[in-house]
């Protein structure tokens, strides 16, 4: 059979393209060769985000400096926090380029180690800090936010260990000696008399503690110095401990009850400020960048508050903890060969292990560095006028090395969630029944904290990078 000709009638592919269509084709071939025979751009400047405003303004004169010795040149940008780690994650899984450094605080740098090792988007930086030394020049718990599944991702900027500030005006006018204080328990008689009722209203006109069941930094601080801990050193939750009951139990005890020392003074609020500068509360939890919130957010306490370290849960146990923290990490899109990776990391060790960085962040943040060659600096034995005269740069550097190490877990902020769920039900549950006896409420709390540590653990379990190898036991199985 022959074949039959084409019918005149059907318009050919060809002709049924329009004249636009055209158009828009022959600029896109144009585009395509541009863009193959386009001469290659000069090494462009190097970007850096950070996500706080006082880093910014602290950094211009670092990065000034560099930029007038080195190219590449780095620019310095501030995003929110919100977009900060949205772009970052976005970057993470498209595989597309952010910025060339990225400055991030704890929670949103966690995020990134949800998936496999390999798929991390920042660049690992264990061999080069062994390497360096820098392993031993840095404070080792300042690491700790930073590692995952015992890779080191980012330089720390910080330590942030965790004091008591209290009320000295009200402290030495009722003649108490903090001195002492070595416990909680200790804290509570020695403390004591500050909770008179002189006014008549039949409750007292005074609290010694900013603490309340909602407060979940707060939370956190005592839990991690008592030893309690969300995850284990696999990322395993281990939320139902007995020291996290304890813990529990004994904050639940303090914000009810009998023998009730607690109140609630927001941080960060107009109200908590208002309250703390009334001296509803006497004490407060007090990290090193703390001390710069307080001189403007209440410059009216100048001269009245202290710090002392925080009683221990035990005698001879931890007197200190930690809260928050940032690093700097290099994104796996930045370098593109060795050379560009070790020009990024000279200027992340520049900036972060300065001695000019150091400096201003005391000075203009009240912030400790980790990196221990530079505590012998005389600007951490200045005395602060705002905490009468005490010196508080050597009073932090003094309780650096004590500072609990910190899981990196990306289920962190859910574990701590789910943990301060258990702590509202357990003082709910004491209020409803009349029970603040601590060993009783130890033994509830466990109930609670079984829930969480099962709801907590479907979510990681959920996530094949972070199961346990099949056959290997998971805690409390």
């Amino acid at each position: 059979m022959s074949p039959q000709p084409a019918s005149p009638s059907a318009p050919s592919i060809i002709s049924a393209i329009p004249p636009g269509g055209w158009l828009i084709a022959v600029l896109a071939a144009l585009s395509m060769a541009a863009i193959g025979f386009w001469p290659s751009p000069p090494t462009r400047d190097r970007t850096m985000w950070t996500f706080a405003q006082p880093h910014y303004v602290m950094y211009g004169p670092i990065i000034d400096r560099w930029n007038a010795a080195n190219s590449p040149t780095i620019d310095l940008t501030m995003l929110g926090l919100v977009p900060m780690e949205r772009r970052m994650l976005a970057s993470f899984m498209s595989g597309t380029r952010s910025a060339d450094l990225l400055e991030v605080e704890r929670r949103i740098a966690a995020r990134a180690f949800t998936g496999p090792l390999d798929a991390v988007g920042f660049v690992d930086l264990t061999d080069r800090l062994k390497a360096e030394g820098l392993l031993e020049q840095i404070n080792a718990p300042s690491f700790s936010p930073w590692t995952s599944r015992g890779r080191i991702f980012g330089l720390p900027h910080d330590v942030h260990p965790v004091m008591l500030g209290y009320r000295s005006d009200l402290v030495e006018a009722a003649g108490i000696d903090v001195r002492q204080i070595e416990t909680w328990d200790d804290f509570a008689r020695v403390m004591k008399p500050l909770m008179k009722d002189a006014d008549g209203d039949g409750q007292p006109d005074r609290y010694l503690l900013n603490m309340w069941e909602t407060h979940d930094d707060h939370l956190e601080v005592l839990l991690l110095q008592a030893g309690g801990r969300f995850f284990d050193d696999s990322d395993r939750p281990i939320i139902d401990s007995e020291t996290n009951a304890r813990v529990l139990a004994t904050i639940v005890s303090w914000c009810n009850g009998p023998d009730r020392i607690a109140a609630d003074a927001p941080d960060f609020t107009a109200s908590g400020n208002k309250l703390k500068s009334d001296g509803y509360v006497v004490c407060t939890f007090m990290p090193d960048w703390m001390c710069d919130v307080w001189r403007h957010e209440l410059p009216g306490l100048a001269g009245k508050v202290k710090l002392m370290p925080l009683p221990a849960w035990e005698k001879g146990g931890r007197r200190a903890s930690v809260w928050g923290g940032t690093m700097l990490g290099i994104p796996r899109t930045a370098a593109r060969t060795p050379a560009e990776l070790d020009s990024l990391f000279a200027f992340a060790k520049h900036l972060y292990c300065s001695k000019d960085l150091a400096q201003e962040l005391f000075r203009n943040g009240r912030i400790i560095t980790p990196v221990k060659s530079h505590w012998s600096d005389p600007v951490f034995d200045e005395p602060d006028p705002y905490l009468g005269g005490q010196k508080p740069g050597r009073m932090y550097i003094d309780l650096a090395s004590a500072v609990p190490a910190r899981t990196s877990s990306p289920y962190n902020t859910l574990a701590r969630f789910r943990m301060l769920d258990a702590l509202v039900k357990l003082s709910e549950e004491a209020r409803r029944t009349g029970t603040f006896d601590r060993a009783a409420l130890t033994e509830r709390a466990m109930h609670y904290l079984k829930d969480a540590q099962h709801q907590v653990l479907l979510q990681v379990d959920n996530n094949v990078f972070l199961r346990p190898p099949q056959g290997a036991e998971a805690p409390g199985e």
